[in-house]
């Protein structure tokens, strides 16, 4: 393992977070955030990015850089370079006033108890944050800012709000992607670093250059983000404010709002219908978009994994609608708004809430944990399983039925017309293999760290974990924070969250011996 190359993807990654850090303080002086507070809250993550970065680049770079990324190296490097990226992001909220921490704003100080929680939560926000999954643990019982105010969330400073949507937005397509697009050619190996970053069995190569091909999927992701932002702006009426920070949120599939209801404080159609759109929009793999600019519209049309995404969520809205109004009597017209809203929501792993869903009926419920495991493309910035894996699953599964059917026979295994190699089926196979075990041994766990809650609310605040979801079911709905949950399972359940956006077997290499061991050198 060569681990000074670890360090200057790490150091570089570093560098490139002083910006969104730097951009939140500008938007706080903006919107008339205390001068004080913006300065303990950004200025001490700025200067421990730009100097631990520069350190680790300079003790890193060494002239054959570009040769020396291996495929092990790219994945520890992605791996490990997360929780120090989450461990910065966590020090606003912890020298901020968001959580108590090591900084009195609340005049009465804070117990060495609560500083320790404070740090906890602040972590446990960050990785939601950069993850993208939305879970938050903002809440009037552990915040400072919040006494004596009806909205916790719109009570925090706007700069803080700001980083919020900000680390969602690096996070949905990755921040270290985003370096390896500045840095392609100091660093090397960044197509091993994008396929261990990057959701989806396999990244789609659109360009013959790693760095054509990353300029593309992040052209085509600031395109609709400033896309959004301007229909939510102009056509929705939303403050600015509100815009950027929802467009920022809604492109990444991340959830994040700027008050406690979130969407449902607007109560708008219009702004939901704009949202909708945009989500559906992150479910699908991007370079079909890619496509789309290139008018190659065959390849978009035939796409095997388009169609059942889109039918997965046509299928669940017409569900939801049926369920709410037969059995909770809704009307026709808000159970097809609501119901249309929560299975693009939920079905992309975004977690907005037009309604309180948590309450819904028992049939849309166990729908709604569908929907956070299955996730939505590969390629795209959803979480969850992916379609893609389970339709390869379930080729798979036919073929061996086929097989005791006809022994002799040879069947392969189809996708959008292609042959998949057996060797890319058992990758398929360990991923889902890996998510079903560690969702059952997690839900012990969780179980035995919360034993209060019911079966319903730790289920779910697993497979909300896992897939990136946001928003559970039971005592953590949409209308709830995860402020209940003990350290322990913060802690946990982050983990998680780590885990499940660089799909499972990114981070599970970090626990293989091989990958730590130290080669020597061949002898001549």
């Amino acid at each position: 393992m060569r681990y000074d190359v670890i360090g200057l993807v790490a150091g570089w990654s570093l560098i490139l977070l002083t910006i969104p850090l730097t951009i939140s303080v500008v938007i706080g002086s903006i919107m008339g955030d205390e001068t004080t507070i913006l300065v303990w809250s950004f200025v001490p993550p700025i200067a421990f990015c730009a100097i631990a970065g520069g350190t680790l680049v300079r003790m890193g770079s060494r002239r054959d850089s570009a040769e020396r990324l291996r495929d092990r190296e790219a994945v520890a490097a992605v791996a490990l370079s997360w929780p120090l990226i989450v461990a910065v992001g966590a020090l606003p909220y912890w020298f901020g006033p968001t959580f108590h921490g090591p900084i009195t704003w609340d005049g009465d100080g804070g117990t060495l108890y609560e500083i320790l929680g404070g740090m906890i939560r602040g972590w446990f926000e960050s990785m939601s944050g950069f993850t993208t999954s939305g879970a938050t643990t903002i809440d009037p019982s552990v915040s400072p800012r919040c006494e004596m105010v009806d909205d916790c969330i719109a009570s925090q400073p706007y700069a803080i709000l700001f980083w919020r949507s900000s680390t969602q937005w690096l996070g949905g397509m990755g921040i270290i992607m985003l370096g390896m697009l500045l840095l392609s050619r100091a660093l090397g190996g960044g197509m091993s670093i994008a396929r261990a970053e990057l959701t989806g069995p396999s990244l789609s190569r659109l360009r013959p250059r790693l760095q054509e091909t990353a300029k593309a999927l992040w052209g085509i992701y600031i395109g609709f983000t400033f896309l959004e932002f301007l229909l939510l702006f102009v056509w929705a009426d939303l403050t600015w404010f509100n815009a950027i920070n929802y467009a920022l949120t809604t492109m990444p599939s991340g959830g994040f709002g700027t008050t406690d209801g979130g969407v449902m404080d607007f109560d708008s159609a219009r702004v939901e219908g704009i949202i909708i759109f945009f989500m559906v929009a992150t479910g699908i793999n991007f370079s079909l978009f890619h496509f789309l600019l290139l008018k190659e519209y065959t390849k978009v049309v035939n796409d095997q994994e388009l169609r059942v995404y889109l039918m997965v969520l046509i299928g669940a809205w017409a569900i939801f609608t049926l369920n709410l109004v037969h059995s909770a009597g809704w009307q026709w017209g808000e159970a097809m708004r609501h119901g249309a809203f929560q299975a693009a929501a939920i079905g992309t792993s975004t977690g907005y809430a037009s309604s309180d869903f948590a309450s819904w009926p028992v049939l849309s419920l166990f729908v709604l944990l569908f929907l956070m495991v299955v996730g939505a493309s590969a390629g795209s910035t959803s979480g969850g399983l992916k379609i893609l894996r389970l339709r390869l699953a379930f080729g798979l599964a036919r073929r061996e039925i086929h097989r005791m059917v006809q022994p002799r026979a040879i069947v392969a295994v189809r996708m959008n017309g292609e042959v998949v190699e057996d060797s890319r089926m058992w990758v398929v196979i360990g991923m889902l293999s890996t998510w079903a075990a560690l969702a059952m041994i997690s839900t012990v766990l969780l179980a035995f760290f919360e034993p209060t809650h019911s079966l319903e609310t730790i289920l779910s605040v697993i497979f909300a974990a896992l897939g990136n979801t946001g928003p559970a079911l039971g005592a953590f709905g949409p209308t709830s924070t995860w402020a209940g949950l003990n350290w322990y399972s913060l802690l946990y359940t982050s983990g998680l969250m780590w885990a499940g956006r660089l799909e499972l077997l990114t981070v599970l290499v970090l626990f293989h011996p091989r990958t730590w061991r130290t080669e020597k050198p061949k002898a001549d």
